[in-house]
């Protein structure tokens, strides 16, 4: 029986349990059940959540950002040490492959909450992907300048291949992504906050800027002609939510300044003409997932204010670690002059992220469980409907393609009530929308 490893070994019966029930004569053959990855779309998927049409490789790949501020270990005495930021990155794109080589990986992550913590020890885990390790780059047929590109920014701590399901799905579709690993900020490494605080949005420009010097001809890096990084879009979870606004010009409040002494957040404050001046016209669209930092008032109006970039928000309205009505809502409206949508899972908390169901390591312990889990939606059907409507927003902003309707949606029944048919969500079938909300506010 071929499954998605130790990972989803509860994703799939076993063939005896399921002889149980098999009608007399069934053979084991027809009885065994086909691999199973993350982000395969479930018979209710809607739509835009199928792969895409293009075969898809990986590849891992350092890179070093030097001379960057040592915040964990900045002291009155020594208020500027420097050091070099080392970041692991996947990368998803188009692929060629040869005869007889498929689109078939292992991933190996972590589990935990920082090395040395023994409630949440860090534990490996294996799981396996529809990508080809190493495969031989696509031409970029899609246009001259190459395929858009996507970077994934992970939350507090978690890792570049939390969102397996997406990184490959958008791969297909036609996009060079790279997904980083934060450092101080992994499951693996898991430091303290202020450097999350402090390096988000940096290393996400920052990973814009390497690309771009891979994509020029003659660079000899195998993505050389390959990516438009003039059409590029962070997708953030979390932590990485508060990055990607904060790098396309959500400035902090003087407020959240002072959460880390010294003053080292000024840099993305509103109003520091370095802050100002670090724009980046290349990044034309955000998707911000249970973005972190409105509850915390990281942000007041004017800082909202200054993003102008289109973002989809996507969030749970029980969410207890970035806040809903006084945080993913809060974001949403105050952004007031960017075109935005704000996708709303009625009942969800927190988890509207990362791959689903958990590995199967995670049953060993409620806290590393409910780090992938939600407690009242089937994740699986959230990665589903995250693909889908990322497809659509990312198609609209990156690519001018003609999926606009996917996105014009009417509005569902208040909660509790049946209400019309739900098939009037385009890409969506009877009932398949129950439990959302989408909802869109144009700029200003």
């Amino acid at each position: 029986m071929k499954a998605v490893g130790k990972m989803a070994m509860h994703l799939v019966m076993g063939a005896a349990a399921m002889a149980a029930f098999a009608p007399v004569g069934a053979s084991a053959a027809a009885l065994a059940p086909t691999a199973e990855y993350y982000g395969d779309a479930r018979p209710d998927a809607p739509e835009l959540a199928a792969r895409g049409p293009l075969r898809v490789g990986v590849r891992t790949q350092v890179i070093e950002h030097a001379g960057q501020l040592d915040i964990l270990r900045a002291t009155a005495g020594n208020p500027d040490p420097r050091y070099t930021r080392k970041l692991t990155l996947e990368i998803w794109y188009p692929a060629s492959l040869a005869p007889g080589e498929k689109e078939h990986t292992v991933y190996t992550d972590v589990l935990g909450s920082g090395p040395g913590n023994p409630a949440r020890p860090n534990t490996p885990f294996q799981f396996t992907g529809r990508a080809a390790r190493d495969a031989k780059p696509a031409p970029a047929t899609v246009s001259s300048s190459g395929y858009p590109l996507v970077i994934v920014s992970h939350g507090y701590p978690g890792s570049r291949l939390q969102m397996s399901y997406l990184t490959e799905n958008l791969a297909s579709k036609g996009y060079i992504v790279v997904a980083i690993d934060h450092a101080e900020s992994t499951r693996a490494d898991k430091a303290g906050f202020p450097s999350t605080l402090l390096n988000r949005p940096l290393d996400d420009l920052f990973v814009l800027e390497t690309v771009a010097g891979w994509s020029k001809a003659g660079s000899g890096h195998f993505l050389a002609g390959r990516v438009d990084t003039g059409n590029t879009a962070l997708v953030g979870y979390s932590m990485g939510g508060y990055g990607a606004l904060n790098a396309v010009g959500a400035g902090i409040s003087e407020a959240a300044v002072a959460y880390v002494s010294g003053g080292a957040l000024a840099i993305h404050q509103q109003g520091n003409p370095r802050f100002d001046a670090r724009r980046d016209p290349r990044i034309k669209a955000v998707v911000a997932i249970a973005p972190w930092g409105g509850a915390g008032k990281i942000w007041d109006a004017a800082g909202l204010a200054g993003m102008r970039t289109p973002t989809l928000f996507i969030g749970g309205d029980q969410d207890d670690i970035s806040g809903y009505e006084d945080g993913v809502l809060r974001l949403f409206q105050g952004a007031v002059n960017a075109d935005r949508y704000l996708l709303t899972y009625r009942g969800a908390r927190h988890n509207t992220a990362p791959n689903s169901p958990p590995p199967a390591a995670a049953a060993a312990g409620f806290e590393d469980f409910m780090a992938y889990a939600e407690p009242v939606w089937d994740s699986r059907r959230i990665n589903n409907i995250n693909q889908h409507f990322i497809t659509a927003f990312l198609g609209i902003t990156l690519k001018g393609q003609p999926l606009q309707p996917y996105l014009d949606l009417p509005a569902l029944p208040a909660a509790g009530t049946a209400g019309p048919d739900t098939a009037e969500w385009k890409g969506f079938r009877k009932r398949a929308a129950v439990g959302l909300q989408l909802r869109h506010l144009p700029a200003q």
